[in-house]
């Protein structure tokens, strides 16, 4: 055992030194160890689409091609179905939701937890460490500023942030 562990150690500091060598940049010790890539494959995710292997992916999950979803994300499809289209950027720390358990809660478990299907369309950018509660349709190439609260839909080609959102710009058919 002590053996592995040597083996395991020097290997990684093998790999993070590659890493600063030819990229630059230090990346956790997970990621050395996967493929973003492969990770959305095993997640049944479209073509090209790139996964961190920290996000957390529950219930119905569906996600198109060519997306890019960021570290630390929380992809929750355990109330309804959580659809992601293609060509999307999730950045780091995004939250997105398909149930809503304040009643549940507040009400000691008498109300029900609400759920809602989450529908996400082509070519959407999202801030990091943004929220996307449950029920929420984004628009196609639409745009959500960081650190934003998404409680009510969104037009194609908006652009929106705050919390909660407040339209800046609406762009015609592009």
């Amino acid at each position: 055992m002590q053996k592995l562990n040597i083996v395991l150690k020097e290997l990684t500091l093998y790999l993070r030194s590659k890493m600063k060598t030819n990229h630059n940049r230090h990346v956790s010790f997970g990621d050395l160890f996967s493929d973003r890539w492969e990770t959305a494959k095993f997640l049944g995710f479209g073509d090209g689409t790139s996964c961190y292997n920290n996000v957390l992916v529950l219930g119905n999950v569906k996600v198109g091609k060519n997306t890019w979803i960021g570290p630390n994300v929380i992809l929750d499809g355990s109330g309804g179905q959580l659809v992601i289209g293609d060509y999307c950027s999730i950045s780091a720390g995004v939250q997105i939701y398909t149930h809503d358990s304040v009643a549940w809660s507040t009400s000691l478990g008498v109300e029900p937890i609400v759920k809602a299907d989450t529908i996400i369309g082509n070519g959407v950018y999202i801030g990091p460490n943004t929220i996307v509660q449950k029920g929420v349709n984004i628009g196609d190439s639409a745009i959500v500023g960081a650190m934003s609260f998404v409680n009510k839909d969104i037009e194609q080609h908006s652009t929106v942030f705050g919390c909660p959102i407040k339209v800046r710009e609406t762009k015609g058919d592009l």
